[in-house]
């Protein structure tokens, strides 16, 4: 079944600058950290993401983008990310396809959930993003440990010979 994630980058950020993980001023920073949270997130997981920003802190007409692979949207100038989420979760439904929307807003999960979508609050996200960081490093620890160069043991000695033998020297 494919697996949706809609995220109200906001909501997030403002979970995580209170958890103390990112710096409370800067805004662009704070974006990209989620950014680069949430492409690791949908690489490991196979999981689509959608990332929301509201227009009110980015003023302008809205604005979509893909980066590290994931759709990166600011909305309209006077549409909340709450509202495009809702949008959003309308268009995607279907029968094969479970949606998650990650938001601590309560009156938000409510109304994605009456839409079919699951709700998932900023700190589980936050939580399933840290712990994904040691699963990703547990994972390449596992696939990139030192496998032997030749089936049968050799001591130290006798492969630092080797290795001369094959440089040359």
């Amino acid at each position: 079944m494919e697996e949706v994630l809609i995220v109200d980058g906001y909501n997030i950020i403002g979970a995580s600058q209170n958890l103390k993980l990112i710096e409370e001023d800067d805004l662009e920073k704070s974006r990209d950290w989620l950014v680069e949270k949430l492409a690791e997130y949908q690489g490991f997981t196979g999981t689509k993401v959608y990332l929301i920003f509201d227009a009110h802190r980015v003023p302008g007409i809205g604005k979509k983008y893909k980066t590290k692979k994931i759709d990166v949207i600011y909305t309209k100038e006077n549409e909340t990310a709450d509202e495009y989420i809702e949008k959003l979760v309308g268009e995607l439904r279907r029968v094969q396809r479970r949606i998650y929307v990650a938001t601590s807003d309560h009156t938000e999960q409510w109304v994605v959930f009456g839409q079919g979508a699951l709700r998932k609050s900023a700190r589980e996200l936050i939580i399933e993003l840290n712990s994904l960081d040691k699963n990703i490093k547990n994972t390449l620890k596992e696939n990139y440990q030192e496998k032997p160069k030749t089936k049968f043991p050799l001591s130290p000695e006798i492969s630092e010979m080797f290795e001369k033998w094959r440089r040359g020297k």
